[in-house]
């Protein structure tokens, strides 16, 4: 019997997911919140705001009725912009069973409660297995079949296994992680280093720079990670250094793209209109900053970055700043290791 799938959201990256999987044979019904472009999709095969130029295929069942989505479904996708997990989670929790196993391939922390998505479903399912399917992978690649890896983490290993059988195709390969927290704590924390990339981009600085911001971003990742339980491993993993460098290179990405206009001048709410579609690491670098103060971890990339977006900070002065730090070892732990002999 085919594997029967859920997704919900319409979006660049539950379209892509939808796309793929049924024309691998899989049975996928999308919800799409909007009448307008549900009648888009099934009429006209499109989704021009999204992902324009691929054609939207006949077994990709599209609807805007959340009941006919979830029913009898095997999997659960959500594909929701983080800050709106918690409002559709709380619309469908009387209409999922919990044997169903809930996939999210959001990548944020939602602003207040400083809550991943994990928690955000446990909350409101806490019967159902949970998945973070998460990596290095642009909805515009994956649409189109390009090769691409990802990571399929849960504490379940029966589901993360299941999610890793019914999503591998010829052209994704999934691996599996434990390490739910790393996982999706890297997911999330690398858009908001993806703007200090484009920042830099748009500064008019080099390769240096981006390679400095990168390299430095992954090491306050992993800081924030293990602070809140994480395994440092996972951070050099594909959801952490792999998601990092197709973030901060690509320019299918949102969040370097809004960084870019935001280096040439944009203020925070014009790069996000300009780009027109949610820019996650916006959201999330203001909940990373009060994590960070809240668990006394440093992450001054992190820091700079929100005060460009929420106080105004000018960018060239946070670089200077961020340059002009108190010098300090690269490796506290190898220098620490090895304090007698140097």
């Amino acid at each position: 019997m085919k594997t029967k799938i859920g997704i919900l959201g319409g979006g660049s990256w539950g379209s892509a997911l939808g796309i793929l999987l049924c024309n691998e044979g899989k049975k996928v019904d999308l919800w799409v919140r909007s009448q307008e472009q549900a009648l888009e999709m099934v009429v006209e095969k499109t989704n021009k705001k999204y992902l324009k130029d691929v054609n939207i295929p006949d077994c990709l069942r599209v609807s805007n009725s959340l009941e006919e989505v979830i029913g009898g479904k095997d999997i659960i996708v959500l594909a929701i912009p983080t800050q709106n997990t918690r409002s559709v989670v709380e619309k469908i929790k009387g209409l999922v069973s919990k044997d169903q196993i809930i996939v999210n391939v959001a990548k944020g922390i939602e602003n207040n409660t400083m809550m991943r998505i994990s928690e955000i479903v446990k909350e409101h399912l806490p019967d159902n297995p949970f998945v973070a399917l998460s990596g290095p992978s642009h909805a515009e690649e994956v649409a189109i079949s390009i090769p691409t890896t990802l990571v399929s983490a849960s504490t379940n290993k029966i589901a993360a296994e299941t999610v890793q059988d019914e999503f591998s195709t010829p052209t994704l390969r999934i691996y599996t992680n434990p390490d739910i927290v790393g996982v999706e704590l890297g997911g999330a924390l690398k858009n908001i280093i993806a703007l200090g990339a484009g920042i830099s981009d748009g500064l008019g600085f080099g390769d240096n720079t981006k390679a400095a911001l990168m390299t430095r971003g992954i090491f306050e990742m992993a800081k924030l990670g293990v602070a809140l339980g994480a395994d440092p491993d996972t951070f050099s993993g594909l959801s952490g250094m792999g998601d990092l460098i197709v973030t901060c290179t690509s320019m299918h990405s949102r969040n370097r793209r809004a960084g870019i206009l935001i280096g040439k001048g944009y203020s925070m709410e014009e790069a996000a209109q300009e780009v027109g579609m949610v820019v996650e690491g916006i959201k999330t670098t203001k909940s990373a900053y009060e994590l960070a103060k809240k668990l006394n971890v440093d992450m001054p990339i992190t820091r700079e970055i929100y005060n460009v977006l929420y106080n105004g900070a000018d960018v060239r002065q946070s670089v200077i700043k961020l340059m002009g730090r108190e010098k300090k070892h690269e490796m506290e732990i190898i220098a620490s290791k090895n304090a007698d002999k140097w």
